[in-house]
């Protein structure tokens, strides 16, 4: 069983790696703002099964490059797609809660009405739409607030702004599920098994649990870095960004659990392992 994944230094990337015997493919064996390299790619190594955890991120400056942001995000994946399409294999695309307005306070069903607030979700959500229509066996699988101990994140973050700060004000209404990119990997490994032996495929969800927001995402790292920082709730207007986050990042994940048998992963339980990763 060969697994061709696109991404390597990145946090989902990292961690299939460490996990399986993939062939990682780094921006100078594949770039992403030349998707017809990409399909050259997957062509050329002939795997069983493409996972694509590569994508652009910065959601903030996307705001002003939404065009390289949605060849990266929207006509790679697209070309990725077709390509595992025409030769038969299953394709793995990683997505985003951004997708979604962020209204209410239900967690959003794979199912539900998709109405992004800014570039970067407008872009994943392009990505969605052409491996969907690219008529091959593929599977999206939307996520929210990854974290590790690797490349850049919130934790990493929060424990390097508390190496010089007794306080911090954090956002308190926006709540989501946090998600180790471990369990992510995690799971991309036992859906691209699954797809390879003709079971499941289509659009899920998945993220930790509980859900929390990132103010109480902060005091629990600090916690278990016994780092003594004062943790203030703040509300999202008081943070402005360029991009507009959505409120409600929370995912209902219960057909991931039924095609493919993976749970929600406890981000607490996770954190610590992280934490201290970094912190050694």
């Amino acid at each position: 069983m060969t697994i061709l994944v696109f991404g390597k230094t990145g946090q989902v990337a990292t961690e299939l790696q460490a996990r399986a015997d993939v062939t990682a493919l780094g921006r100078d064996q594949a770039d992403l703002n030349d998707p017809a390299a990409c399909a050259a790619a997957i062509r050329a190594h002939a795997p069983d099964a493409v996972i694509n955890a590569a994508a652009y991120t910065a959601v903030d400056r996307a705001e002003e490059d939404e065009a390289l942001a949605t060849v990266i995000n929207g006509t790679a994946p697209g070309a990725m797609a077709r390509e595992c399409a025409a030769l038969g294999i299953p394709f793995l695309h990683v997505s985003t809660d951004y997708v979604f307005a962020g209204d209410g306070t239900a967690p959003w069903k794979p199912t539900d009405p998709v109405a992004p607030l800014g570039a970067y979700g407008r872009t994943k959500l392009a990505g969605e739409r052409a491996v969907a229509s690219a008529g091959g066996n593929y599977a999206i699988l939307r996520t929210s607030w990854v974290f590790s101990a690797h490349g850049s994140n919130f934790v990493k973050t929060m424990l390097r702004l508390s190496e010089t700060r007794d306080a911090l004000n954090v956002v308190d209404d926006q709540i989501g599920g946090p998600t180790p990119a471990g369990a992510i990997a995690e799971a991309l490994l036992t859906m691209a098994r699954a797809m390879m032996a003709g079971q499941g495929g289509g659009l899920y969800h998945f993220s930790g649990t509980p859900d929390t927001s990132w103010a109480r995402f902060a005091r629990e790292t600090f916690a278990c870095a016994g780092r003594d920082v004062a943790v203030t709730g703040i509300p999202t207007a008081d943070y402005p960004t360029p991009a507009q986050r959505p409120l409600n990042s929370r995912l209902d994940c219960a057909t991931l659990e039924t095609d493919f048998g993976i749970s929600r992963p406890d981000w607490k339980a996770a954190l610590k392992d992280i934490v201290k990763e970094v912190t050694a």
